[in-house]
């Protein structure tokens, strides 16, 4: 991965959004809020309360056969069967990405002093990632749906994506693996429809990856000024690829299985539809927009983000 140098000759750097942020006083101000905005879910949470009758497990407007033909015919308890096993499966999605996302970030911070905040922060951040995994995996068991592990091939692209990525790459694909997620668990937890312990994972989730899209767009800022030119020009495609492979496995065909409909009919109407296009397209938006003013966004690499539906 990309070494920069931590002499400040980078201090008066900018890019369209402005001068870059000093790494070490950015990296002391999401320890300070990581010491005060931090959570045990194990003790937060209150797992063993029984599940609200009628209540969602993620708001029907982001079940991905909202609006479709076929959830016209679903009855209102196999929509919200659905949901169940849509949330289940976006928590081993989540699962599969943070355990690609902690192994980055050792690799981000192998070759660089050990006592800086930058290397502190990335620390806590994997700590914040190990508690967001189990507690991700105790959700999926409290669930009562079953793990959704994602393909034999995306399990292998996972696994040839991390040992090919640049560091600008990393912190692309972390963003996009954090904000679109973000996006819905920021509609998840206020919303008094879906059941309680949905909601306060939510919550926990969303206060605290507020802190790693920070570290990770103040890091890629700084890569796409100062990574190598080829590394720039390769961050692009693999990013557009890693989109491309994220907005398949965002949904996991074997749910429709589950729940008693036919897979390749349901598959069918989310791909034909409309709303589900728009919900992944507003997803994406502050990211791509943020993408766009830093210079990722070019090229071919364009291209596979609009292919991928997540780039209007």
């Amino acid at each position: 991965m990309t070494t920069v140098t931590e002499a400040d000759a980078l201090v008066g750097l900018r890019d369209a959004l402005g001068a870059l942020k000093d790494r070490e006083q950015v990296a002391k101000r999401l320890l300070d809020s990581s010491a005060k905005h931090s959570f045990d879910p194990d003790k937060e949470l209150d797992w063993d309360a029984p599940f609200e009758e009628g209540k969602w497990f993620w708001p029907p407007e982001l079940v991905s056969l909202y609006d479709t033909p076929l959830w016209k015919r679903m009855s209102e308890e196999q929509r919200i069967l659905l949901s169940q096993h849509e949330a289940a499966a976006l928590a081993s999605l989540g699962i599969w990405f943070e355990l690609i996302l902690m192994q980055l970030l050792v690799r981000h911070i192998y070759d660089k002093p050990a006592t800086s905040a930058h290397v502190r922060y990335a620390l806590t951040e994997i700590e914040d990632e190990c508690r967001h995994s189990k507690m991700f995996a105790r959700v999926i068991t409290r669930n009562g749906a079953p793990w959704y592990p994602v393909s034999r091939l995306h399990q292998n692209l996972g696994r040839l994506f991390k040992t090919i990525s640049t560091t600008p790459g990393s912190f692309t694909a972390t963003l996009l693996g954090e904000e679109v997620l973000d996006w819905m668990q920021r509609l998840t937890f206020p919303d008094e429809r879906v059941q309680p312990l949905i909601r306060g994972v939510t919550r926990i989730h969303v206060v605290e990856e507020a802190r790693h899209v920070r570290y990770a767009r103040e890091e890629l800022r700084r890569q796409m000024l100062t990574a190598p030119r080829w590394s720039r020009e390769f961050t692009r495609l693999t990013s557009g690829e890693f989109a491309r492979v994220f907005s398949v496995a965002f949904i996991n065909p074997e749910v429709y299985t589950n729940v008693g409909l036919d897979k390749r009919e349901a598959m069918a109407q989310v791909k034909a539809s409309a709303h589900r296009r728009e919900v992944m397209q507003k997803g994406a938006k502050r990211l791509t927009d943020f993408l766009d003013d830093i210079g990722v966004l070019r090229g071919v690499g364009r291209q596979l983000w609009r292919s991928s539906g997540l780039l209007a």
